[in-house]
């Protein structure tokens, strides 16, 4: 176990049992054929994000058990913090870089999307907020902002995670967090709790990711059972979500870049510093991430005679590939790797504690087969492509008249096929 694999995340890929070059070539035509399915079998908008089954459980929209699972988090974020400063100065020894970047990172994603907007719920700084009773005259947070500072706040974390040199040393994390804990409670007592659904990073991540979530909230605020695309076509004014989600799949994809012979023969070939040229890689991937949505964006303004930017308005249908991206490459590493949080909570300052019975443990690599992680791995990054084309297919259809709909969507479906090809192709290079 090194801290390497923990910062990235990624790791065994070279032996999973599946033949590349068909694995790239399927997934990219399942793409292409499902889009023709499409456009013969969808000829009308069907999303809906206002209808769906509600929920009739009363514990979900209870105030009190929200009220405690807040104070359970917030008890766990600061004893993640002291054993950051206090408890082994290794890595391997300590629970805080393992908490944040297995448990909290990795673990938010399958929690977005299964239970809904999780951490907004239990967001630990909006207790602190709350209990010191800022924000109580609060100014309206600047339109123009949108989600720019959140989308600065997750830049800076996935920089942190794939490239900064000593990125999973205990106390650094736990100065990062109480950093970030600061940064965003004093913004919040300018502009009171709204601060944390615009520029709280994590809460803005959780919160997108859970439109994707069969769990979703009406207009009216009732919770109800939907079909997990409906949230995906609500309309969302807020600017910056496009630049977001990019930054989401091109950090992603920059990991999977990390883990391919290419790239090391690239860092043994130049005389810069790995954590420049890493850097260079990170922004080169979100870059051309960015220039592929925004120009088929551009494109299908062109080509469907709209006159306003689309960019905007299909922004939420990249959120599958983000949760596809996420999953496949983070699967197994939260599966295995994640069993090491709660190995170590057994004695979180190396005292010789042994609360659970797991001194001296390791995690049991053998849960996983390569096969079973193979197939997860395909499958998340082919129907999150497949998600997202049917999402932007129902947007076009509410957006444009039948004919401009289908023209309109040919630069998404190649910008998607491309995607789809290069997300597999990094993900099974070895």
């Amino acid at each position: 176990m090194s801290t390497e694999f923990l910062a990235h995340g990624l790791g065994g890929r070279t032996d999973l049992p599946l033949n590349g070059a068909a694995a790239v070539v399927g997934g990219a035509l399942a793409v292409a054929v499902s889009f023709v399915a499409l456009l013969a079998l969808w000829s009308k908008p069907w999303l809906d994000p206002e209808a769906g089954r509600p929920v009739r459980f009363a514990a979900v929209n209870s105030a009190r058990l929200r009220g405690a699972a807040r104070i359970v988090v917030l008890l766990l974020a600061v004893f993640v913090v002291a054993v950051g400063f206090f408890g082994p100065a290794e890595t391997n020894a300590n629970l805080a870089p393992w908490a944040l970047f297995v448990t909290f990172w990795v673990g938010l994603i399958p929690a977005s999307v299964l239970l809904g907007p999780v951490w907004r719920a239990v967001n630990p700084l909006r207790t602190v907020l709350s209990a010191l009773r800022l924000g109580r005259d609060p100014r309206p947070v600047p339109g123009w902002l949108g989600y720019r500072v959140a989308t600065a706040w997750l830049l800076g974390f996935v920089w942190l995670e794939l490239v900064a040199p000593n990125r999973a040393d205990p106390r650094l994390v736990a100065a990062l967090i109480l950093g970030y804990a600061l940064l965003n409670l004093a913004a919040a007592a300018r502009y009171g709790p709204a601060w944390f659904e615009r520029g709280d990073g994590f809460e803005v991540y959780s919160t997108l990711l859970a439109r994707c979530a069969p769990l979703g909230r009406r207009s009216d605020g009732r919770l109800i059972l939907r079909n997990p695309l409906a949230g995906l076509v609500r309309p969302d004014p807020v600017p910056g979500l496009a630049g977001l989600a990019c930054v989401l799949i091109g950090s992603t994809a920059f990991d999977g870049l990390t883990r391919t012979s290419w790239w090391q023969a690239l860092l043994n070939a130049t005389p810069l510093p790995d954590v420049l040229v890493a850097t260079g890689g990170l922004v080169v991937s979100i870059a051309g991430i960015s220039v592929l949505y925004f120009g088929s964006m551009r494109l299908s303004a062109v080509v469907s005679g709209s006159s306003e930017p689309l960019a905007a308005r299909f922004a939420a249908t990249l959120l599958p590939i983000a949760v596809g991206y996420g999953v496949a490459h983070y699967f197994s590493f939260f599966v295995i790797e994640g069993q090491q949080p709660f190995i170590l909570a057994g004695d979180p300052f190396g005292t010789g504690l042994d609360l659970f019975g797991s001194a001296g443990d390791a995690p049991d690599y053998s849960v996983l087969s390569p096969g079973a992680v193979a197939m997860v791995q395909i499958n998340a990054i082919v129907l999150g492509h497949l998600a997202s084309t049917a999402a932007a297919h129902d947007q076009a259809l509410r957006s444009f008249d039948a004919r401009a709909a289908r023209l309109g969507q040919l630069p998404v479906v190649v910008a998607m096929v491309l995607l789809t090809g290069t997300g597999l192709l990094l993900l099974l290079s070895g």
